[in-house]
């Protein structure tokens, strides 16, 4: 190989490292550091007894979320099933407005009638966090079709888990937003373990991407481990959608460094698998590349540090002095008929 060719391939490799700008992997690491740092706190926090009922963490698939918002844009929607509290945060919605509806606090973005696995906000565009598995995939192609039906531009991204690919649900919408060619990235978190049983317990068929050939819809596996994959794979698939071409599903490939649940013993998998993905966490990832490509300082990256640790200890402190709803608030937000014979004043 002459020098010139090597020297060639070297930039390109170069470029291909550093082909987003520097306020791009700012962003990044303080959007993913903050899902981090909430995620832990909330975790301590349940373990305290001050966060109720079930609690599913995001630690390990924040580049998930960050990396498709910054290949989207403000006017589309979002989805997702109940492992919730990153993506608003990703989007914009205020620590304290999740922190308090973790608390069931009146001052949460479901005025703390949701809960951990019920977070929406409708000022980011986040159409929640759904509790029943798979319950999410229809609407998501429900949202699309409004989209496309109001000639928007905008498109929905759908997210579920991988034990939600097992659901009718699942395949019944794939059908119907390729036949109505609908606005819908599909996205598969794969993190290995439907609650706790692996995919290859579970399923025939393992890659799960390849599931979209029945519908005849495009797909791809992604490294959802490397921030910048799953940017790429979202702009791909935001450019169909815009043009008129229709849903694409995409299987994002991560882990998550703790259990289903906050109750989940994790029995189902060996440490040294788990210190294994550790070595590719994507917030450390990503704060090495910034390092090494002189975007900051590591006394500029120790504020953005400090910034996000006063902001959850912030979200703390106000979901703590917030108020529980008013018990009349129960009968409020819903939807039922004054003179359904069964409701009595």
């Amino acid at each position: 190989m002459s020098t010139t060719t090597k020297a060639k391939k070297s930039e390109a490799s170069a470029s291909k490292e550093t082909e987003f700008s520097k306020e791009t992997y700012l962003y990044w690491y303080e959007s993913m550091l903050l899902m981090r740092k909430f995620e832990e706190k909330a975790g301590q926090l349940y373990g305290m007894q001050k966060i109720k009922g079930f609690c599913h963490l995001y630690i390990g698939q924040e580049a998930c979320a960050a990396g498709a918002v910054t290949a989207l844009k403000k006017g589309d929607k979002w989805i997702t099933a109940y492992r919730d509290h990153a993506h608003p945060l990703a989007l914009g919605t205020s620590p304290n407005a999740v922190m308090a509806e973790l608390y069931g606090k009146e001052t949460g973005c479901s005025k703390g009638k949701g809960g951990s696995m019920h977070i929406f906000d409708k000022s980011v565009n986040f159409i929640g966090g759904h509790g029943i598995v798979g319950a999410q995939v229809p609407l998501g192609a429900g949202i699309g079709f409004a989209e496309k039906y109001n000639k928007t531009d905008n498109l929905c991204i759908c997210y579920m888990g991988d034990g939600a690919v097992r659901q009718g649900a699942f395949h019944e919408a794939l059908n119907l937003a390729m036949l109505w060619k609908l606005p819908v990235i599909f996205v598969i978190e794969n993190n290995g373990y439907a609650m706790g049983t692996s995919v290859q317990r579970t399923s025939n068929v393992h890659e799960l991407y390849t599931l979209a050939e029945s519908y005849d819809m495009p797909s791809e596996p992604v490294d959802a481990m490397k921030v910048e994959e799953v940017h790429r794979a979202v702009a791909r698939a935001a450019e169909r959608a815009r043009s008129g071409e229709g849903p694409t599903l995409l299987e994002f490939r991560t882990y998550r460094y703790k259990g289903h649940s906050m109750s989940d013993p994790q029995k189902y998998r060996t440490k040294d698998e788990v210190e294994e993905y550790k070595q590719r966490d994507p917030v450390e990832v990503v704060r090495k590349t910034v390092l090494d490509n002189n975007m900051a300082t590591e006394s500029e990256l120790e504020i953005i540090d400090n910034r996000v640790a006063a902001q959850v200890e912030e979200s703390v402190r106000f979901a703590e002095e917030s108020a529980f709803p008013d018990p009349s608030e129960a009968m409020t937000d819903i939807y039922y008929e004054q003179d359904y014979p069964f409701i009595t004043d």
